[in-house]
């Protein structure tokens, strides 16, 4: 049985970006291979296979990688997606089948022939991953890639801002079927249902051709609202329950977020009043994403505005991050990040999240999650834009 296989079934679709966006990535990455003498890259996260190919992978149990070498860029799939691997990559596909279990190494071999230093992402592979790729690359020496394309990946380009903004506009059309669902006595995975059926709808009609994967929402309700990822449940809506709306549309790799507080029929005047201090944090940061300014930087002027009202405690994680081909479960471009540990000094062609949240334990007055989420470009000229349309604060969300 073949270890190896070509399977160019169909025509190429390249997602939402042209070929010139696919061949300016994979430039910037040979240029960087070319001043580190590093001779193939193998990338093997969901977030860079995608980034540098186009293709979107479902991993199943199996590897699947992408080399990038001086001449040229192939992926690397199992058998099993026949092949629409080679129809969303910018290059070539090469498919190894299941008759052996070491195949996917064995095409490794094959596309990384003379290959004395490769590079591989540090940050997302595993133990058992290396000890493979060493035993089937004996002379060549592993170095990281994994870094430096994170770099890449966070300044965009025009075609990406462009398909961010789509997207973003589609996430203010699920807050608005998630706030239309809400009433007293509907579960949370119906509203979370509503956001998403009219999102995914969105993305078909919009779009010439989507592979409608992974958009999601997450509805929270009371105490559920305590964490920023915690699950939709079948927990029923109460009157006077502190909700949060959470819509991810998703479309090639691509991710973005629209997250919002807001209240079943009335709110308390504690909880109004620690809303309306999140809404002052978060408008502050609005005001402080700017070239220029490090992620650091925001973080402690932040912490000063939550400290003032003896909330700092409260506050749950960092105060926004970059976006662009990642998601829940894979990528993370973990230098632009809005801690106080970074020291990343915002940049033209970045786009950041603005997303302050505070947590009160159940049992106290005002008890719940707080956040707000809105996504900002800045753009080349400096200017700076706030992409996110859906309204926050109690005008627009106390739901009757």
């Amino acid at each position: 049985m073949d270890r190896l296989v070509t399977c160019h079934n169909g025509e190429k679709t390249l997602g939402p970006f042209t070929p010139a966006e696919m061949e300016a990535r994979q430039t910037k990455l040979r240029l960087h291979m070319a001043a580190n003498d590093i001779d193939a890259s193998l990338l093997t996260s969901h977030h860079n296979i995608c980034y540098f190919s186009g293709f979107m992978h479902c991993a199943f149990g199996r590897n699947y990688g992408l080399v990038v070498t001086a001449e040229g860029a192939t992926t690397i799939s199992a058998g099993i997606d026949g092949g629409q691997p080679w129809r969303l990559s910018y290059g070539d596909n090469l498919v190894y089948t299941d008759w052996r279990k070491d195949n996917f190494y064995f095409a490794v071999q094959s596309l990384t022939r003379g290959a004395k230093r490769i590079g591989i992402e540090f940050d997302q592979v595993s133990l058992d991953l290396v000890e493979k790729l060493r035993a089937a690359l004996p002379d060549a020496e592993l170095v990281d890639i994994g870094t430096p394309t994170m770099w890449m990946r966070t300044i965009k380009s025009a075609e990406e801002i462009a398909h961010i903004k789509k997207l973003t506009a589609i996430a203010d059309i699920g807050g608005e079927a998630c706030r239309e669902a809400i009433a007293v006595g509907v579960a949370e995975h119906e509203v979370a249902l509503a956001s998403t059926q009219a999102m995914v709808r969105e993305l078909a009609e919009t779009h010439e051709y989507s592979e409608l994967m992974d958009t999601w929402t997450w509805f929270q309700s009371g105490i559920n609202t305590d964490g920023a990822h915690n699950p939709v449940t079948n927990r029923v809506i109460e009157s006077g329950d502190i909700l949060s709306l959470n819509c991810f549309p998703m479309l090639f790799g691509y991710y973005v977020a629209l997250e919002r507080t807001l209240f079943a029929e009335s709110v308390s005047a504690e909880h109004l009043r620690l809303w309306n201090i999140n809404i002052e944090v978060h408008e502050a940061g609005l005001e402080l994403i700017r070239p220029g300014v490090t992620c650091g930087e925001i973080a402690a002027t932040l912490n000063n505005i939550y400290r003032e009202y003896d909330l700092l405690k409260y506050r749950s994680f960092g105060y926004g991050h970059s976006f662009g081909v990642l998601c829940h479960y894979y990528g993370r471009e973990a230098g632009v990040e809005l801690r106080e540990d970074i020291d990343t000094v915002l940049e033209p062609g970045m786009v950041v999240s603005m997303e302050p949240m505070i947590m009160i334990p159940e049992g106290r007055p005002g008890a719940g999650g707080y956040r707000e989420h809105d996504i900002l470009v800045i753009n080349h000229d400096s200017s700076v834009d706030n992409i996110t349309s859906f309204p926050y604060g109690p005008t627009h969300n106390i739901v009757p």
